[in-house]
């Protein structure tokens, strides 16, 4: 029999881990959303066949439950949740921030808890997810939340006291990129491109590089070695990138991300 599975909270999110899910092969039938506005309801209904309930009614018949609210709502909706919540459920948790030991102490001491960092590819497909689990997580539930990120792109399980560190590399990574990339436009309209044509350029240019990097086997370095010609144009433009300090710019960035959402944890 599969698994009932309520999502809590379906914006962009929520919506992308629905669509996982009956890519992961769960059935239509076998979700629940509980959503604030009816409109919404009966726009995931259309999109995916799937039913929509109270949050008491979709809790009470779901063996995993998954959290896809904004963080900061997590406080006052717990205690909404916790008299509807089964005790051998999974709670899946998407709420950057949010320890298992707060969620954990909020659901009545809860014991199979999973607390993800997705990132926003996952909208696509692409995305690469950390999870860490409760001791009270089985086999089972973990076999089902591997199923389940499998089919978001990549996930790996790190200790849960690495969770800010994901959020600095992964989680908030995608900007990162998007920022480069804005950049690379910007340089190229220097050069007197117009803006449509620097933002094809830009963008193919770090969609074929990616696509190689993730295909040819070879280390970021070694392709890098690979363009990059003694004394040739690709070497000038990776030397202006060393003067500048790039690897210690990139580093505080991601210390910066991890240190705010170690903060945010606190809230």
């Amino acid at each position: 029999m599969a698994n009932q599975i309520a999502v809590v909270g379906a914006g962009v999110m929520g919506e992308a881990f629905i669509a996982a899910l009956i890519r992961s092969g769960a059935p239509a039938s076998s979700i629940t959303a509980v959503v604030r506005r009816p409109e919404r309801g009966d726009e995931l209904v259309t999109k995916y066949s799937i039913g929509v309930k109270t949050l008491g009614e979709a809790l009470r018949s779901s063996d995993v439950v998954l959290l896809g609210i904004k963080p900061q709502g997590l406080s006052e909706l717990m205690p909404e949740i916790a008299p509807h919540l089964r005790s051998d459920a999974l709670v899946i948790s998407l709420l950057a921030g949010k320890t298992i030991a707060g969620i954990s102490a909020g659901l009545g001491n809860h014991q199979s808890v999973a607390r993800v960092m997705p990132n926003t590819p996952t909208l696509i497909g692409k995305g690469m997810a950390g999870y860490s689990l409760s001791a009270g997580v089985t086999d089972a539930q973990k076999k089902f939340v591997q199923s389940l990120l499998a089919s978001t792109g990549k996930a790996i399980e790190i200790p849960e006291d690495l969770q800010n560190a994901l959020t600095g590399t992964s989680g908030s990574g995608p900007a990162y990129f998007f920022r480069f990339v804005e950049a690379m436009v910007d340089g190229a309209v220097a050069m007197g491109l117009s803006r449509d044509d620097a933002t094809t350029l830009s963008i193919q240019t770090i969609v074929g590089a990616a696509a190689l990097l993730d295909e040819s086997g070879d280390t970021p370095t070694r392709l890098r070695e690979k363009v990059t010609s003694l004394k040739g144009a690709t070497a000038e433009a990776i030397a202006v990138f060393d003067e500048a300090g790039i690897s210690k710019v990139v580093a505080d960035a991601m210390a910066a991300s991890a240190r705010r959402a170690g903060e945010l944890a606190q809230k």
